[in-house]
């Protein structure tokens, strides 16, 4: 198995067909191998151990991954939104490596020991026109294809190693090979240091579907950019979709709407219920899917698929409305269980650790051993339960819990029925410490422009909704809550930010 399997595959199936960029005069399969052969004699003459890229997303991507795949070489997408000195310091930590970089800042890693560099424009003038190289590349299946720093929302990033069968395995087992139709395209928007974006270049490439990227995210660009390239799917994280729902909102009854999106993706982190169901109204013939994945697994490991959004927005059943903000089923060739602190499975309906097991789960990091276990599961350190039907619910992630009095609180409950108070536009429960009961539950408020509510107005509210011990202790009115640039609600940024409201018992 290697990446290049899958563009071989397309490239002799549909080489004329538009890859990447405009329908009409955009980079077509057969030219994206090409591309794709001419790039890799340039990295393997270079003598580096890692193909990187620190800029943002262009035909120099794709060109860069599966160039990468064919000399061998990892390829590794750098968080170009770091301070310099992050950014060097990861550099620094795959030397020696050739870097694609941006050529608005094409100085951000120079002088690092080790280190090439090569701007976008070099990498793309380079191999315009070229003849590639006859195919030669390992099918083993076991070289590392990408390298992902995982976003390092709890501490240090680590280095995630995706070898070429974890992805490919993902690939076969999720997408039918030429599946979509000639006229359907999809639009990235997430960065390529997602895994969500890498997954979204394999996954189309292999379908035949023509890809458009967003480089910077704007919820008004993202739907002028829909309407514009007619395209037919597209993948966001939380954050994303509540800003183009606002879009769409202020156009009105009688905007246009997006009536060429056939289908939307979403994931990597909790989605507010009242920005689903106002998506589901807004969007009625869209197909909504949520995917439930991570970086160690090669992106989706389950979801909630689209008659299941539609079935749950219309019950009144509460078990089934409940899978609104469930992930959905695992996918055929993923196993998941829940485990206890001990590795036991739990019963139907209790709390724990998400476990998951397949060819595409890989649970390596560089520099430190697999934490796959010896009959390889992978404890993702995410808190969940499966229900009686299957359906798998994320709760967060397990160091986010709160421990109250001995009881664990899970923050993403206390935040659901936040944001569902007409005034609350964004909610996020911490943990503080509190010499009498070990911690104190802190909520985090951001209002709507122009609404109010007290805070004794949004304790009774989670009251009311759930036990008294996970109440909050107190609630605190912010401007706006810190999260990355792929949607992630950065706790530690929030707990720093409020620690003054705990007592410093125990920190």
């Amino acid at each position: 198995m290697n990446l290049m399997m899958l563009l071989e595959m397309a490239a002799d199936g549909f080489g004329d067909r538009v890859a990447l960029g405009p329908s009409d005069g955009g980079l077509t399969y057969r030219e994206l191998y090409d591309s794709a052969g001419v790039a890799s004699e340039r990295f393997r003459a270079d003598g580096g151990s890692h193909v990187a890229m620190a800029d943002l997303s262009s035909a120099a991507l794709p060109v860069s991954l599966f160039g990468a795949a064919w000399a061998g070489l990892p390829f590794v997408p750098l968080n170009y939104r770091l301070t310099d000195d992050e950014l060097a310091a990861l550099a620094s930590r795959i030397s020696p490596a050739i870097i694609i970089v941006d050529p608005d800042s094409p100085d951000r890693l120079t002088g690092i020991d080790g280190i090439g560099l090569l701007s976008r424009h070099g990498l793309m003038d380079l191999v315009e026109g070229a003849e590639p190289p006859e195919p030669e590349w390992d099918m083993s299946g076991e070289g590392t294809a990408i390298e992902l720093f995982t976003s390092g929302t709890t501490g240090e990033p680590k280095a995630a190693l995706l070898r070429h069968r974890h992805l490919v395995s993902y690939v076969l087992g999720s997408v039918e090979f030429m599946g979509a139709h000639e006229d359907e395209a999809a639009l990235v928007s997430v960065p390529p240091y997602h895994v969500a974006g890498i997954a979204a270049i394999l996954s189309n490439v292999y379908a035949g579907r023509r890809v458009v990227q967003l480089p910077t995210f704007d919820a008004g660009d993202w739907v002028a950019l829909v309407r514009a390239e007619s395209v037919t799917s597209a993948m966001v994280v939380p954050t994303m979709l509540t800003r183009i729902v606002e879009v769409l909102d202020a156009e009105g009854p009688d905007g246009p709407g997006l009536p060429t999106l056939r289908s939307l993706s979403y994931g990597g982190g909790r989605m507010p219920s009242p920005t689903i169901l106002r998506a589901l109204e807004l969007l009625p013939t869209t197909a909504f899917v949520n995917a439930y994945g991570l970086t160690e697994t090669s992106s989706t490991v389950a979801l909630l698929g689209p008659d299941e959004h539609r079935e749950a927005m219309a019950s009144d059943d509460p078990v089934v409305r409940a899978r609104l903000g469930s992930a959905g089923r695992p996918l055929p060739t993923i196993e998941v269980t829940i485990r206890d602190d001990l590795g036991d499975e739990v019963a139907v309906g209790q709390p724990g650790e998400i476990w998951v097991r397949g060819e595409q789960v890989s649970g390596e990091y560089r520099g430190s051993a697999p934490r796959l276990t010896p009959d390889g599961w992978f404890p993702t350190h995410d808190g969940g339960w499966m229900d009686a039907d299957g359906f798998l619910h994320v709760t967060g992630r397990i160091d986010d819990v709160i421990v109250k009095g001995g009881q664990n609180v899970s923050p993403g409950e206390i935040e659901e029925v936040l944001v569902c108070h007409p005034a609350v536009a964004d909610a996020a429960a911490i943990g503080l410490p509190d010499m009498q009961w070990g911690e104190r539950i802190i909520a985090a408020v951001v209002l709507h422009p122009g609404a109010s509510a007290s805070p004794d107005e949004l304790r009774d509210a989670v009251r009311d909704r759930l036990r008294s011990n996970r109440t909050p202790d107190h609630v605190e009115f912010v401007g706006s809550l810190p999260y990355n640039d792929t949607g992630k609600l950065l706790r530690r940024v929030l707990r720093s930010d409020l620690a003054h409201l705990g007592d410093g018992s125990t920190g």
